[in-house]
């Protein structure tokens, strides 16, 4: 299977996928996909939150087609993309697939010091990290629950990755710099 220059970014919610996403389509001069604008974005269409979406979508998998959908005609069609998505690893196997590791409550308190006001009240959340945190677990479990019925996957097996990174143990730029650098070597080999 030839390799797409295409850079798959999973991992753990508040390990840093959007920025590293963004700031390694810029230095490569490749373009951006976030599946989970995508899916927050379908769920704000409906009139609920990024939990209450995941849980609707263990019974629907409506939204999980739609943006899943999305990935295979980007993995089919397009090449120079860094995506940050839990699944298109699985969906454009001829990526490079990296994942992000954090603790959840390290990555609570990330989140709710960039969230802004806003994007609380549209997630209904409050700014207490230990209450976040059992949010995110709440929502992984649910989000690990759907792959494993809908594709027989598990986003979080480190073994489907080319590159694993725990995101506590270095800064962003250093993070950007580890993904590029392995990419490169990837893409040449």
């Amino acid at each position: 299977m030839e390799k797409k220059h295409i850079i798959t970014i999973a991992g753990r919610p508040g390990s840093g996928k959007s920025s590293t996403a963004k700031a390694v389509a810029s230095q490569l001069g490749f373009q951006h996909f976030s599946s989970g604008d995508l899916f927050r974005a379908i769920g704000r269409d409906l009139g609920i939150d990024v939990l209450q979406a995941n849980l609707n979508a263990e019974q629907n998998a409506e939204i999980d087609h739609l943006v899943d959908g999305r990935l295979r005609d980007i993995g089919a069609n397009e090449d120079n993309k860094v995506i940050d998505s839990r699944t298109a690893w699985h969906w454009i196997p001829n990526s490079f697939k990296v994942f992000l590791d954090l603790d959840l409550e390290v990555a609570a308190k990330r989140i709710l010091n960039t969230m802004d006001d806003d994007r609380l009240k549209s997630e209904n959340l409050h700014r207490d990290p230990v209450e976040y945190a059992e949010v995110l677990k709440r929502r992984l479990e649910s989000e690990n629950r759907r792959y494993r019925n809908l594709y027989d996957i598990d986003p979080y097996d480190l073994s489907n990755y080319d590159l694993v990174i725990d995101t506590a143990k270095y800064d962003l730029m250093q993070v950007i710099e580890q993904v590029v650098n392995s990419y490169t070597i990837w893409a040449k080999s």
